[in-house]
């Protein structure tokens, strides 16, 4: 297929459109882990080790609900492109479902997660203050479910300034709220890491009535019937959600359990090395927000063309998306590798964390390329709910490449965390290779037109 320039400018302009409002929503949701990290450093290193390490074991359930809700994106934006907009309503009241389900089993998971302390050896002393974080935060799976699932609905429909509005005003009251909560202030007592998990599951309830309410009164979401009765449970759409979206879960979890089981074998390290630690995940976090939404708006604008049939049109998306991460990662790796200890220093004033956290800020500007086209490459598939092989590659790269070259070079070499950040170059480098090239092969042979899980466009009459 040959270059169609005009085609490509359109396509970039198209996704850096649809993504804008995505990333400023990213980066407005890991901005509360930010502003929990900065507000716990400032406390000490005590509680900022307790909180970051609670929210590498709640990553876990923020992933498995993002990744099973993922399933509303493509299909709503499949449905929208193939002009079957009158079916988006019915799926949503599904996706609802299980949501509300999933949201109470995580509830649950979270709060008996304790568990993983012990398998991973974080040290006694930081127990007690990570299980209160747990316990605290564990009410607000149901609303972190249920969000996702209207931000699917949002995104889906190339609708995503409502995700952006709410994430931005959720960390807007976050920030006086945790600190009013974890330093004692206006009568309350100082609850430290407890209050920093409060706080968090107050805010995460604010933002998903917010944008309930919105959806059900807003024009653009009118001609949905949303605010009808809904429909009653159906398995076989349940199933064909699930039938998507587990796969996306279980591909998060293998890339988010990576980095939680490296974080929790780093606890054995001590508290400054576990804080050195979550203060360069923080940053390469923060960063990977931007890859992250632009694969959103990359898996619309493939599940859009997917839905036309445009077999060029799911070229052009993807590979202009993926062209575009590109881009943005040069930006995120220079700043690491030129400015680590300065961006260490906003997270803390302890010395001896702002010389460890600055090594690994370097080794994460190294993975930065890696990262972004595995993410990418990613959401491309998804927009043509192909799953389940890249569940299978991220399972091979990250615990059979990744984490056994991490674990040898942090405890047998005797590198410490710097070895464990080196295996994580390695996973990431071997998923981006793998999930590229199965976009690459699909996108050219064009067999994804055969799926019946993707939308067939409505005939037209005109």
């Amino acid at each position: 297929m040959s270059l169609d320039r005009a085609r490509a400018r359109r396509e970039i302009g198209a996704t850096i459109r649809l993504a804008l409002p995505m990333i400023v929503a990213q980066l407005s949701a890991i901005g509360t882990n930010v502003v929990d990290a900065v507000l716990a450093g400032h406390q000490g290193a005590h509680t900022q080790a307790a909180v970051v390490t609670g929210a590498s074991i709640w990553v876990l359930a923020i992933v498995t609900g993002i990744g099973t809700m993922m399933a509303v994106p493509p299909t709503v934006a499949q449905l929208d492109g193939a002009g079957r907009r009158g079916e988006v309503g019915p799926v949503f009241h599904q996706a609802l479902y299980i949501a509300w389900g999933l949201g109470l089993l995580l509830a649950i998971g979270v709060w008996h997660a304790s568990p993983l302390m012990s398998l991973f050896g974080v040290v006694a002393s930081m127990r007690a203050d990570v299980e209160a974080f747990l316990h605290a935060i564990a009410f607000a799976a149901p609303a972190l479910t249920t969000y996702f699932a209207l931000r699917g609905l949002s995104d889906g429909l190339s609708l995503p300034r409502p995700s952006m509005y709410f994430s931005f005003g959720g960390l807007l009251v976050l920030a006086p709220l945790g600190y009013v909560l974890m330093y004692g202030k206006l009568g309350f007592p100082v609850m430290g890491a407890r209050g920093s998990g409060i706080a968090t599951a107050i805010v995460l309830w604010l933002e998903m009535t917010g944008f309930a309410i919105y959806v059900l009164n807003h024009r653009n979401y009118r001609d949905l019937n949303l605010r009808t009765r809904m429909a009653p449970p159906d398995r076989r759409q349940i199933a064909q959600l699930l039938h998507v979206g587990v796969p996306m879960a279980v591909t998060l979890l293998m890339e988010a359990g990576l980095f939680v089981a490296v974080a929790l074998l780093i606890g054995r390290l001590g508290e400054t090395v576990t804080a050195s630690h979550h203060v360069a995940l923080n940053v390469a976090s923060v960063a990977f927000m931007i890859p992250l939404g632009l694969s959103m708006a990359i898996t619309v604008r493939v599940g859009n063309a997917a839905g036309r049939r445009d077999v060029a049109g799911v070229r052009y998306a993807g590979m202009s998306g993926i062209a575009l991460v590109l881009v943005t990662q040069c930006v995120s790796s220079g700043v690491m590798l030129l400015f680590p200890a300065a961006i260490a220093r906003l997270y803390t004033s302890d010395v001896a964390v702002i010389a460890m956290a600055s090594q690994l800020l370097v080794l994460a500007g190294f993975f930065q390329f890696s990262d972004g086209i595995q993410v990418a490459s990613n959401g491309a598939l998804r927009g043509l709910k192909d799953t389940r092989v890249p569940m299978v590659i991220t399972l091979f790269a990250y615990w059979c490449v990744g984490m056994p070259i991490g674990w040898y070079l942090a405890f047998v070499h005797g590198m410490g965390a710097r070895g464990m950040w080196m295996g994580l170059i390695a996973g990431l480098s071997m998923a981006a290779i793998l999930l590229f090239a199965r976009f690459w092969r699909s996108s050219a042979r064009g067999r994804w037109r055969e799926d019946p899980e993707i939308a067939t466009p409505v005939p037209s009459h005109t």
